[in-house]
C-alpha cells in the first residue's frame, strides 16, 4: 500500500530542488528522503526526477503528479497544523553558513544562550552563496558577494591574511631577506621550509604567494590538516609555516605559541560580509546572530597591523 507521507517527501524535494534541503525541512535524514522517493518511482512504474549534480530536475511525469497533488497536500497540512495543539510556541529555526574556524572561534561558546534553533553549514563560499539565494540558508559571514539580486550584503570587519611559525623556528634568515627585500631568496627560502595548510584552505597560500612573488607556490605542503585551528595546535611550541587569517592566531601571539613571521607585501586583505536575503522571516534572529559576532570578534594584536 502506498505511504501517503511519500507524496509530502515528493512535494519537499520539488521546490526545494535538492535532496539534503528536502531533509532539513522535513527534519528526516537524507537517506529518509532518498527512500521515500524511490518507494514512490518504484510504485509508479517510472522516473519522477532526473538527478543532476547540483540539482534534482523534474521529469515530465514528474511535473504532472506535482500538479495533480499540490493543492491536496496543502489542504492536509493545513488540517495537521489545526489538529496539533502546541503546548508552547514553537522556536524559530535559522539556518547559518560560515567557515567551521569562525564558528569554533566565535560563535560555538555562545550557542546555549540563544533564544531560537540553529543549523550551521560548513561548505566553500560559492556554495554558501547559492544555499543562501535558494533559502536553505539563512544568513552567511563571507568574503565573497554573489550578484543575486534578492541577497544584500552588509560589512563587518576586515581580516589580514598573514604567514606564521612555530615559535621554534629559527627565522633569522626570514627577517634578513625580508629587510633588505630579497624577493627572490626569499622565495626560495621558504619553499624550503616545512609547511602546513588545509585543503579548504589552499587559496589563502595562493593569494598570500601570488601577491609577494607574483607567482603560485610550486612546492607541496608537507603537512595537510582538516582545520586551521589543527594548524594553529600542531605548530604551537614547534616548527613550521602557515598562512591563516590574523583574527584566527592573535592569542596564540600573543601567548607566544606561535609567532608572526611576515605580513607579506603588499598585505592581504579580505572584507567579511554578513549577507542574508533582503526579504527574510527571521529579521530579529539574524540581528541577534550578528551582535554576537560583533561583540565576540577578537581585536587584532598589537604585533599585527591595525584593520581599518
Amino acid at each position: 500500500m502506498i505511504n501517503l507521507e511519500w507524496f509530502r517527501t515528493f512535494k519537499v524535494i520539488y521546490e526545494a530542488g535538492t535532496l539534503s534541503a528536502a531533509a532539513q525541512t522535513l527534519f528526516i535524514s537524507q537517506p529518509g528522503v532518498s527512500l521515500h522517493l524511490s518507494s514512490l518511482e518504484s510504485y509508479a512504474g517510472h522516473r519522477l526526477f532526473d538527478r543532476d549534480t547540483r540539482k534534482m530536475i523534474a521529469t515530465e511525469r514528474g511535473t504532472m503528479l506535482y500538479n495533480f497533488i499540490i493543492d491536496h497536500i496543502n489542504k492536509l497540512e493545513e488540517a495537521e497544523h489545526n489538529l496539533h495543539r502546541k503546548s508552547k510556541v514553537e522556536k524559530p529555526t535559522v539556518s547559518i553558513g560560515m567557515s567551521i574556524e569562525i564558528f569554533q572561534h566565535i560563535l560555538e561558546a555562545h550557542i546555549s544562550e540563544l533564544p531560537f534553533n540553529l543549523i550551521t553549514r560548513f561548505a566553500d563560499y560559492p556554495q554558501m552563496l547559492q544555499e543562501l539565494n535558494s533559502g536553505t540558508l539563512d544568513f552567511i559571514l563571507t568574503p565573497q558577494k554573489g550578484t543575486q539580486y534578492n541577497l544584500e550584503y552588509k560589512p563587518f570587519t576586515k581580516e589580514r591574511i598573514v604567514l606564521i611559525c612555530g615559535n621554534q623556528t629559527d627565522t633569522t634568515e626570514l627577517e634578513e631577506l625580508v629587510l633588505k627585500d630579497g624577493r627572490a631568496e626569499l622565495k626560495e627560502w621558504l619553499s624550503r621550509q616545512i609547511w602546513y595548510t588545509t585543503a579548504a584552505e589552499m587559496e589563502h597560500l595562493k593569494r598570500f604567494w601570488f601577491a609577494s612573488f607574483d607567482t603560485l607556490p610550486t612546492f607541496r605542503p608537507k603537512y595537510v590538516l582538516p582545520s586551521l585551528g589543527s594548524i594553529l595546535r600542531c605548530l604551537s611550541n614547534g616548527k613550521g609555516f602557515a598562512v591563516v587569517p590574523d583574527f584566527l592566531c592573535g592569542s596564540e601571539i600573543t601567548a607566544n605559541a606561535v609567532r608572526l613571521a611576515w605580513e607579506g607585501s603588499p598585505p592581504i586583505e579580505n572584507t567579511l560580509y554578513f549577507g542574508k536575503r533582503k526579504t527574510t522571516a527571521y529579521p530579529e534572529e539574524i540581528k541577534y546572530l550578528e551582535e554576537i559576532l560583533a561583540r565576540n570578534w577578537p581585536l587584532c594584536t598589537e604585533m599585527l597591523l591595525p584593520v581599518n
